[in-house]
């Protein structure tokens, strides 16, 4: 498996593209069900099979990843050829990014002495998707990336 196994609320929701996914592998829905009872290794293998194209087609069109910690933002932009940072560290130890009031206040104070940014770039290793993936898994989210474009206009991004 090159991802992970989508979680049962996940493949709850992708449930009619799951049945389609049988279909293309011509698994009918009595099939399924007796292939779940008697081959049971062999319907987690789909159901892994499964969870790798549905990872593969989000992760291909993911372009921004936010992993916002009490004290960091990590904000990355997924280029073609390679991965762009903009991390944020807020040296004062009352605030919580995580919450409104945290939040709030860096939006009031992020040019003064207790906000440190760096920049970096980075080259994927040889699957960017797996890149984005370990990511995701170390807690990034998703997002659209107004954020990451936002501070690239603040800030010189190389």
């Amino acid at each position: 498996m090159k991802y992970r196994r989508l979680t049962q609320q996940q493949l709850e929701e992708l449930k009619p593209e799951f049945v389609n996914f049988l279909a293309t592998q011509r698994i009918t829905g009595e099939e399924w069900k007796t292939l779940k009872e008697d081959k049971p290794a062999v319907a987690e293998d789909e159901i892994d099979v499964f969870s790798d194209l549905i990872w593969e087609g989000v992760l291909s069109k993911v372009d921004f990843l936010e992993n916002v910690s009490e004290r960091h933002m990590h904000l990355f932009h997924c280029a073609e050829k390679e991965m762009k940072l903009i991390s944020v560290k807020v040296m004062n130890p009352e605030i919580d990014l995580t919450t409104s009031v945290g939040f709030n206040w860096f939006k009031k104070n992020w040019q003064s002495d207790f906000v440190e940014y760096l920049t970096a770039s980075k080259m994927y290793t040889e699957d960017r998707n797996v890149d984005k993936f370990k990511l995701i898994e170390q807690g990034a989210a998703i997002t659209k990336g107004e954020l990451f474009q936002w501070f690239e206009t603040m800030i010189e991004v190389k």
